[in-house]
């Protein structure tokens, strides 16, 4: 199994952000993080799963992504997502993430489960230290689809 800790972050909101990714699979250790200069805080939580994802090589992959969002574990778990796509997303926010996590999703077998944040578990809080650097680096991104839709 593979785990992906993930974690967002953005200084006001909007205001720059930024996300935080740790993939652990039998010893190995990859870390993501990237930087926005106008985003928000549930942008930058669902792309670190996003990233998460996408930075799988192969499909069918079982994934545990442990996240301190309710916004995306609960979108995902309680099946609101799906009712959305139905409603062709009419109402709700951050329909360009949620559509490039669909396809993401469905190549592997994934499952969430929700921790509380800055409660002292150490790959969470790593997701947060890289999240908060790269919202404060010198190196942001332009989060393109929201500054021209926002």
């Amino acid at each position: 199994m593979i785990t992906i800790y993930t974690d967002g972050a953005s200084r006001g909101n909007p205001g720059p952000g930024g996300y935080g990714t740790v993939l652990l699979y039998k010893g190995h250790r990859k870390e993501l993080s990237e930087g926005f200069r106008k985003t928000t805080n549930n942008r930058m939580e669902l792309l670190a799963v996003i990233k998460g994802l996408e930075a799988l090589t192969k499909e069918g992959l079982d994934v545990l992504i442990y996240s301190d969002s309710k916004y995306v574990v609960d979108t995902v778990d309680k099946g609101w997502l799906w009712g959305w796509v139905k409603k062709n997303f009419k109402g709700k926010q951050n329909r360009d993430l949620w559509e490039r996590f669909i396809p993401a999703y469905r190549k592997q077998r994934v499952k969430f489960k929700w921790v509380k944040g800055h409660a002292g578990i150490p790959e969470n809080e790593r997701c947060d230290q890289l999240a908060v650097e790269a919202a404060e680096s010198g190196d942001l991104q332009v989060d393109r689809w929201y500054e021209e839709n926002v």
